[in-house]
């Protein structure tokens, strides 16, 4: 009995120390449901610009040099997994912005985002992400895409619980956000957020520094988007807690880390396709930011 005890023991212990590590009983996120525009989506501004086809299971999105244009989700959620398939700007995207974002409504504001930045024909789109929490961001990642993202629809999608932020670029993870609250740093928790995309100029900053401007003659610019799904948990912007948490799939343990695989795909991103990682960034932050450890930035 004290043997099978100990054996007991060990295998618990085991199973933790696989947990700590990105093993145990963790898992992917669920396969995203696809739906029409409509069923969670409304225009932001210059609905003009915003091209339904087929029945609205397709949207595009043009800029011109009179407006770019955007969509918002109709409600409000705190946590849940939010995907989008996306076709960008093909060929000469320089200047121009896509975008994919989670935004809460006020001032000390949270935000998790998806941007796109164009570039001249043959050169590889540049995807940024970062993570505002309390107000406070500055937590820029740079990555160059393994595809062509303006030849198909590729997935983008987030997962967002109370343990953890992931980014996932169709099932690849390329970066991870942890609830680091015991560190000092804020974490988004209590604040429900709307989803946003647009296609928009940023020619001041968004292609090498805004040397690379937008090339008007190619106007107008399309993104394309498929998918729209929402698996979150529904809330007015002023709720503080959703009244189902802890309940829902994504609360379970099995997803608050990422499994032993999808770190050696974080990794591989992280060696192979990083450009700009805000936590080896002595120059702009002399003392590394606490979380950055903790979710193997560095």
């Amino acid at each position: 009995m004290a043997t099978a005890a100990a054996m007991v023991v060990a295998m618990s212990a085991a199973a933790l120390v696989l947990l700590l590590l990105g093993g145990g009983e963790a898992a992917a996120p669920r396969k995203p449901v696809d739906v029409a525009f409509e069923k969670n989506y409304v225009p932001t501004w210059a609905e003009d610009h915003i091209h339904y086809v087929d029945g609205g299971r397709e949207v595009q999105l043009y800029l011109d040099k009179s407006t770019g244009t955007g969509f918002q989700t109709r409600g409000s959620y705190l946590f849940g997994h939010f995907s989008m398939h996306i076709k960008l700007v093909a060929g000469d995207s320089a200047g121009t912005v896509t975008a994919f974002y989670l935004s809460s409504q006020n001032s000390e504001h949270d935000e998790i985002d998806f941007e796109f930045l164009g570039n001249r024909t043959g050169e590889p789109y540049i995807l940024q992400t970062n993570v505002f929490s309390g107000g406070k961001g500055d937590r820029e990642q740079r990555i160059y895409l393994w595809f062509d993202p303006t030849k198909d629809y590729h997935s983008y999608s987030v997962l967002w619980n109370l343990y953890m932020i992931a980014f996932f670029v169709d099932d690849t993870p390329i970066r991870v956000f942890k609830n680091s609250k015991d560190l000092g740093v804020r974490y988004p928790f209590n604040q429900p957020m709307k989803l946003y995309s647009s296609l928009w100029n940023a020619d001041d900053w968004a292609t090498r520094g805004g040397r690379e401007k937008t090339d008007w003659s190619r106007a107008p610019f399309v993104a394309s988007y498929r998918g729209f799904h929402v698996d979150g948990c529904e809330a007015s912007a002023e709720a503080r807690y959703c009244a189902t948490q802890g309940a829902r799939w994504w609360d379970q343990p099995e997803f608050r880390d990422l499994d032993a695989d999808q770190y050696r795909r974080l990794a591989w991103v992280r060696k192979t396709h990083t450009i700009y990682n805000y936590c080896e960034d002595r120059e702009r932050y002399p003392s590394m930011s606490p979380e950055c450890h903790r979710d193997r930035d560095a």
